[in-house]
């Protein structure tokens, strides 16, 4: 399990970039730190990517959105400290994710389609796993994925090289 301090948010250097996030009293981070900081979530998130080819956060993000604490938070339209908390637990997703083994692929994988835009509503999804988040980064296995891709799956039996 890879428990995430505050002190290791804030070691890191991109996490150190959201110290706004991390010292604003108002908002939920010491609960993200405490939601990701559980083994069976991290499990979860390695199984979105290894077997479900989902953004690790796809295999937790209605969990997290089901929390009081966070779900208030998100749905206040304050446009800027959500978009920073939001980008806060993305960073987040990363250390806990590198600290398990993986990479980021530069890829981003989809979470939901962003609703229309009304000036008294935080900006959320109309669709799609997540109400709040709308892409996260992808990730890899360190010594590469077990897996072959279901393109390359294709391009192998497609020049026979699979026997059927």
């Amino acid at each position: 399990m890879a428990a995430i301090s505050r002190n290791d948010f804030l070691l890191d250097p991109q996490g150190k970039t959201f110290s706004d996030v991390v010292n604003d009293e108002k908002q939920p981070f010491e609960s993200v730190l405490a939601f990701f900081s559980d083994e069976n979530r991290q499990r979860r998130m390695e199984e979105a990517e290894l077997h479900h080819d989902r953004a690790p956060l796809a295999g937790v993000v209605r969990d997290l959105e089901s929390q009081p604490e966070i779900d208030r938070f998100l749905g206040h339209a304050e446009t800027r400290r959500n978009n920073r908390f939001r980008q806060a637990i993305g960073v987040l997703v990363r250390i806990v994710m590198e600290k398990r083994g993986w990479q980021k692929t530069g890829r981003k994988g989809s979470l939901g389609v962003r609703a229309s835009r009304t000036s008294n509503v935080a900006a959320h999804n109309q669709g799609g796993l997540s109400l709040w988040f709308v892409r996260a980064e992808r990730y890899e296995p360190e010594e590469g994925s077990p897996y072959q891709s279901v393109r390359s799956r294709c391009e192998s039996l497609e020049s026979g090289k699979i026997e059927n």
